[in-house]
């Protein structure tokens, strides 16, 4: 069977186990669920909420390089430390975080295959005890753009016809849905997609227990939708978080040269006053 085209970003549930006491190792939750880190997490995991911690307090953007810093200082987290993400929800969130390390430059990232759910499914341990590092003096790097998709980027994707990948779910790309399913408070004012966006949901990346699918079955997913490697690819969703899986998924999987994650996605598109949108099935899978 072919091999990921990074597999160096990627670890199994084993190897978790066995750096539990690396001190090169450390080891980062992030859940969809910020309750579900108190229940129980892996032994010296710390946790890394999406919206608390990696989010500007103010505006809608992230915690600036200064706040990054101060956060993997906090968290005993040096550049030269290996940090390991999962969480729920396939790793939703977890591939988030990892994503916004490499914005500030952090080298050594990897996620956990099959997330939180498959670590418990295995029996391994877990623990509520919140573990303290000695704080350490973190340097980040400029924000890499190359890996953030703006509006302006997404508009000339239309002009250009360029891949744009819509990763939520059918009824939110076709508008019927103006939010995810279960959450109709974090809708928009307008429903559908942008325009010539395919509808590949994160989903179908990912096997029942959580793992991500085979190359093979990878390749074919997105090729036989036109999102190929030798275009320039953007995908989105509503806040970043599910599109940031599928960036993973095509850079590190599938080793995809050019591809970002559009963070502003629905939330943002669907309020912009003027910004063209599609409703219907389209290009839906």
């Amino acid at each position: 069977m072919a091999e990921y085209a990074h597999p160096e970003f990627l670890v199994e549930t084993e190897w978790v186990a066995q750096h539990l006491d690396d001190p090169s190792v450390r080891i980062v939750e992030s859940n969809e669920d910020a309750l579900l880190y108190d229940t129980g997490h892996i032994p010296g995991a710390v946790r890394v909420d999406w919206f608390t911690t990696l989010q500007h307090p103010v505006r809608r953007d992230f915690l600036t390089k200064e706040e990054f810093e101060a956060l993997c200082s906090s968290l005993g987290i040096s550049n030269d430390t290996t940090v390991v993400f999962y969480g729920d929800k396939s790793n939703w969130f977890a591939v988030y975080a990892f994503w916004l390390f490499e914005y500030y430059g952090h080298e050594k990232r990897k996620v956990m295959n099959g997330g939180r759910a498959r670590w418990i499914a295995e029996n391994r341990p877990l623990t509520t005890e919140v573990p303290s590092y000695p704080p350490t003096t973190y340097r980040a790097k400029e924000p890499d753009a190359s890996i953030r998709a703006f509006r302006d980027d997404v508009m000339r994707h239309i002009q250009e016809r360029l891949p744009l990948v819509d990763v939520r779910s059918p009824k939110e790309y076709t508008g019927e849905l103006l939010h995810m399913p279960g959450y109709p408070q974090e809708g928009a004012q307008r429903g559908g997609h942008i325009p010539g966006a395919v509808n590949i949901p994160w989903a179908q990346a990912v096997n029942e227990d959580g793992r991500f699918k085979s190359p093979e079955e990878l390749r074919q997913l997105y090729q036989s939708r036109g999102v190929t490697p030798d275009k320039e690819i953007i995908a989105y969703c509503r806040i970043g978080e599910r599109s940031s899986h599928t960036w993973f998924v095509l850079k590190y999987l599938l080793g995809y040269p050019k591809v970002r994650n559009y963070d502003g996605s629905w939330t943002e598109w669907g309020n912009l006053v003027g910004a063209p949108i599609e409703k219907g099935e389209g290009s839906q899978v």
